[in-house]
């Protein structure tokens, strides 16, 4: 089987929706398929995170560059700014400034589906040379950005094969959607494309059984065999084979990714708080990321305040060190965006803190795919209240709790995941 995974994010690139397909791409190399990756020169991409270290785990997987138009340059000209945005604005957190405002403005309502669009002619150009040298039998597009999925599109109308959209993300009801001030007709057209790469793909695949409700609710057309549910996973060869036992010193909590004032902040500093004026025991909190710096701010203020809490923002770190610092943790805290349609929100965070066998605590709906997978591993729990999770965690601190073994996590292996798809793909091309 010849396969192209087409997709704007990969090394130096950085983030979880990197290792996705730079994981499951390996896998599958293993598995016989001959995997190839269609992506664009990183001098033409515009990545919010790099990781340099991701580089050498391709090595042996054939990767094909294009250039690329970068409208992202002429946004750092209008808002003066070094960085872009990312992730939900966590590097802008906080009512946005006039540029800001004119800039979202022009991305929402001008650039649709996003900016990234300016890499697609050159792909689907590259991606019909490629398949005329030695054709392909399936092609798979993955998103955010969503405008990749549209180079999908228009291969379907041009070369014979099967094509595989990835939805890693939410398009049109991502969390920060609206803060791109669409007008009516952008909000409309930008439907219009996401319905249209629904239906005219062989199959969607989702990172949750809530977003692929989202979906086959825009399309009830489509049979509902047509959506994957295939979540992030990990890659057991990240983590240390030996499990370690021994506690810090200082009981220490670590949250890695990215923290923006639409998570429940609120309720974690209130249950911090709780667990500080009433207990002697002293916890530590590592943030690994780009958390807004409101997040940030108040978090040192509650170390000044209390002498029995240490806090450190560590900024952004490369995987490798992400692992090692989840590894040495005596707890992982997972935040889930308090917004609506979050009840399938499943981060790779999750699935790397399953991996690395420390229990988890945090907040997030209780009937949401994010708690159903950590029961499911018996990993931890999420709460909804300041006062039962602050209960949950001092008694944590008191008493060693396990995370979830080896044998409840394997089915989020990134083997088994790819294994997943390796079937449907199969059965898919034998019809």
């Amino acid at each position: 089987m010849r396969l192209l995974v087409i997709t704007y994010y990969w090394p130096p690139a950085g983030g979880p929706g990197v290792q996705r397909w730079l994981k499951t791409s390996k896998e599958l190399k293993k598995k016989g398929v001959d995997v190839e990756i269609l992506t664009l020169d990183e001098n033409s991409a515009t990545y919010p995170l790099k990781d340099v270290s991701l580089v050498l785990e391709t090595e042996n997987i054939t990767v094909h560059k294009t250039k690329s138009i970068n409208w992202f340059h002429s946004y750092q000209n209008i808002t003066r700014r070094k960085e872009v945005p990312f992730s939900g604005f966590a590097n802008q957190a906080g009512k946005p400034g006039p540029l800001q405002k004119i800039s979202r403005f022009i991305r929402g309502n001008f650039f649709l589906p996003d900016p990234r669009k300016g890499w697609n002619r050159f792909a689907v150009k590259e991606a019909i040379i490629l398949h005329a040298k030695k054709p392909y039998d399936a092609i798979i597009t993955t998103g955010p950005p969503h405008s990749t999925h549209l180079i999908g599109k228009a291969l379907k109308r041009r070369i014979n094969c099967l094509w595989f959209a990835d939805f890693r993300d939410p398009w049109t009801d991502i969390y920060y959607y609206r803060q791109f001030y669409p007008t009516f007709l952008a909000r409309h057209y930008d439907n219009h494309l996401e319905r249209s790469v629904l239906r005219k793909s062989d199959m969607i695949i989702t990172v949750s059984n809530d977003l692929k409700r989202i979906l086959n609710n825009k399309v009830p057309e489509v049979p509902k065999d047509k959506f994957l549910e295939i979540p992030n996973g990990y890659d057991p060869e990240d983590f240390s084979k030996t499990k370690t036992t021994s506690r810090n010193e200082t009981f220490t909590l670590v949250y890695a990714g990215t923290l923006t004032l639409d998570y429940p902040v609120e309720s974690l500093y209130s249950s911090l708080k709780i667990i500080l004026n009433k207990s002697s025991n002293s916890l530590s909190l590592k943030i690994a990321g780009r958390p807004a710096e409101e997040c940030v701010k108040y978090l040192y203020e509650l170390s000044n305040r209390y002498s029995n809490f240490q806090f450190e923002s560590l900024g952004y770190i490369s995987h490798q060190k992400s692992v090692k610092l989840m590894e040495s943790s005596d707890m992982l805290l997972l935040l889930i965006p308090d917004l609506p349609n979050n009840k399938g929100i499943l981060t790779g965070k999750i699935f790397e803190y399953i991996g690395s066998g420390r229990p988890i605590w945090g907040f997030g709906p209780k009937d949401g795919d994010a708690q159903d997978i950590l029961q499911e591993c018996k990993a931890g729990e999420l709460h909804d209240l300041p006062k039962s999770a602050a209960f949950a965690l001092e008694n944590h601190m008191n008493k060693a709790v396990e995370g979830a073994s080896k044998i409840q996590r394997k089915k989020y292996t990134r083997e088994g995941l790819a294994q997943k798809l390796l079937n449907q793909l199969l059965e898919k091309i034998d019809h």
